[in-house]
């Protein structure tokens, strides 16, 4: 049996076809500091410094709920039908 071997020189998704994966279907919850929240939530009045919160973003990273309980966060995600991912 001889198998072919084929390398792409070009990706199989593009740059902009990747980022809308998963879109409207996957969120994933990112733990920041109340500092780094103006940059993902630039509306957010002015927070305590030092304050953990977890925002609930979309897989393409917009921000959909920013909270101070992980579980409201979550909850939040399959309220609205969307899978949970794990990032590392």
């Amino acid at each position: 049996m001889n198998f072919e071997i084929k390398n792409h020189h070009e990706p199989v998704l593009d740059v902009s076809e990747l980022a809308t994966l998963g879109l409207g279907e996957m969120a994933y919850v990112k733990p920041l500091e109340s500092d780094e929240v103006a940059r993902l939530f630039p509306q957010a009045p002015k927070l305590q410094p030092g304050m953990r919160l977890f925002a609930l973003l979309s897989a393409s990273g917009e921000p959909i709920l920013l909270t101070d309980n992980h579980d409201a966060a979550v909850a939040n995600a399959w309220a609205h039908d969307l899978t949970m991912v794990s990032l590392h």
